[in-house]
């Protein structure tokens, strides 16, 4: 390799051979083919997201309904058939937040709920910041213990 055979990247150098604005004579003088007037033939203009030219745009033709709560306590699912492949893996008799943050389960502010998919066949001491019904009947049928995380 030397100086006579370098050349760009494929792909790096885009040619524009079309040269705007200069003169009638190049075919694109005068309005530099962006046409007369209008939005399009203004200097900075640039589309906004969902505009549709004018017509009233969807977001705002489709009727709004429902309500969304701001105070709503959004919680992370843990299945029992998850928490029991841990149980197998590690071989352990506590399961916390702590631990379940430990092995990318949930992340570091989620709020942990123990849900009842799954089967679980160890006695386990669960900790968590909420629990299904069904997975609180399952862990304590093993003979577990469950602890609510404020």
């Amino acid at each position: 390799m030397d100086l006579s055979n370098l050349k760009p990247a494929k792909g790096s150098v885009k040619k524009n051979n079309k040269r705007l604005g200069r003169g009638e004579g190049s075919g694109s003088g005068g309005t530099a083919s962006r046409g007369h007037k209008g939005a399009k033939s203004r200097s900075g203009y640039s589309k906004k997201l969902g505009f549709e030219g004018g017509q009233m745009p969807l977001q705002r033709r489709v009727p709004k309904f429902g309500f969304k709560n701001p105070n709503r306590t959004e919680y992370h699912g843990v299945n029992l058939d998850v928490i029991q492949a841990l149980i197998d893996e590690n071989k352990v008799k506590e399961i916390t937040p702590e631990f379940l943050i430990e092995h990318s389960l949930v992340g570091k502010k989620d709020l942990v709920k123990i849900l009842g998919r799954g089967e679980l066949k160890s006695k386990v001491a669960i900790s968590a910041h909420g629990f299904s019904k069904s997975a609180q009947a399952q862990i304590e049928a093993q003979g577990g213990s469950v602890t609510i995380v404020e």
